[in-house]
């Protein structure tokens, strides 16, 4: 087990990666009991019991479930790396890392293909499979903001608890404020029920956005958008590309494909209509993410509540680039800070401009490789 996760985070401590935070040591120690509990885990498969005078009804566990842990707080604080620390380390197989948005697009993919086998119940067969595949899970941003998300989460996790699948999240909101606001939102409270029944709930309460503190400019961040931008622009693409001609990048996603005019090789050049005007999803940014090592944005604006729906794009988007390690080269009209302060998604947005800071900076250049596509 690499002597958990505590150990890997004391260890970074003393090499002087990050500095001593009494807040990430409380999460770690959370973390590390966790591991020390997932040690020769071997979740049993439910048996159907007999109910009522035909056949078989509900199902049971044979064991006693492994409650997950839900960490949540503001964007910056460290909750993904003492998460991803918590995932390299911990011994139980099989286990699977993945950000949120990704998995709930595979979800439904697993579903539309049950649905063409006339399966009467298609989310069973997609948990069961998850379940095969995976004894431990753990979702990076889990966020709800879809009403199909919404209907759908309480009946995928409830099976996944059953097969014995131990989760654990990320997010910036208390399981309480998830779907907030939502439409339609008391379908989705019995999901916030039974995350609070299986996992602990931890606030990881730091008053530091770390994220922040390793910002170093980098020039990639051109305020404001205009002649001036664009001519700075031009020269870091000419760098980038080494004067390489321009072709289409296709990006096909769902049997679905988005024309992109102006990339070389795995750069793609293109501005804020072009990417977050056009009726573009998790699934489209997703495959963008993976297709490509950099990507020079341009002509970001501020964003109103008039925009609601291209901020929500453009929210995606960051997270998507961000988890593929994409390096961005970005024009707009504010700091991250003052992008979108008012709208039906600026709490979320928090999240965004901070990783919008990390991504600017030498440290997250010298980093971004692309490695994990």
């Amino acid at each position: 087990m690499n002597n958990g996760p505590m150990r890997m985070y004391r260890d970074l401590i003393s090499q002087g990666v990050i500095s001593p935070n009494s807040a990430q040591a409380d999460a770690a120690e959370k973390l590390q009991m966790l591991a020390g509990r997932l040690h020769d885990y071997q979740p049993k498969t439910p048996k159907r019991i007999a109910q009522g005078f035909f056949g078989w009804g509900r199902e049971s566990l044979t064991q006693a479930q492994l409650p997950g842990l839900y960490i949540y707080g503001e964007a910056g604080r460290g909750k993904s790396m003492l998460m991803d620390l918590f995932f390299e380390s911990v011994a139980v197989q099989p286990r699977r890392r993945v950000h949120f948005h990704a998995f709930m697009q595979e979800v439904h993919a697993g579903i539309v293909e049950a649905r063409k086998r006339a399966v009467d119940d298609p989310v069973t067969p997609v948990a069961d499979r998850i379940a095969d595949t995976a004894t431990l899970l753990c979702f990076d941003e889990m966020q709800i903001t879809d009403i199909t998300d919404a209907m759908l989460v309480g009946r995928l996790f409830q099976r996944l608890f059953e097969r014995g699948v131990v989760v654990v999240a990320t997010s910036n909101r208390h399981p309480d404020a998830l779907y907030e606001g939502g439409w339609n939102r008391d379908v989705f409270l019995p999901f916030i029920d039974l995350i609070k029944a299986r996992m602990e709930i931890h606030e990881l309460a730091s008053p530091t956005d770390h994220r922040r503190q390793r910002v170093q400019d980098n020039n990639v961040y051109l305020l404001p958008t205009g002649d001036a931008a664009r001519a700075a622009i031009d020269t870091l693409w000419q760098d980038i590309t080494n004067g390489e001609k321009e072709a289409p990048l296709i990006v096909t996603a769902h049997g679905r494909s988005q024309k992109f005019p102006r990339a070389v090789g795995r750069a793609l050049r293109t501005d804020f209509t072009e990417i977050c005007t056009r009726a573009l999803g998790v699934a489209d940014y997703l495959a963008l993410a993976r297709s490509i090592d950099v990507l020079v944005l341009e002509d970001v604006p501020v964003l109103t509540r008039a925009r609601d729906n291209e901020a929500k794009r453009f929210v995606t988007l960051i997270d998507m680039l961000y988890e593929a390690q994409v390096k961005l080269v970005i024009s707009a009209d504010a700091e991250p800070d003052a992008l979108y302060i008012a709208g039906e998604g600026a709490f979320e947005f928090g999240r965004t401009a901070s990783r919008l800071a990390e991504m600017r900076s030498k440290d997250w250049w010298r980093r971004a490789s692309g490695n994990q596509k």
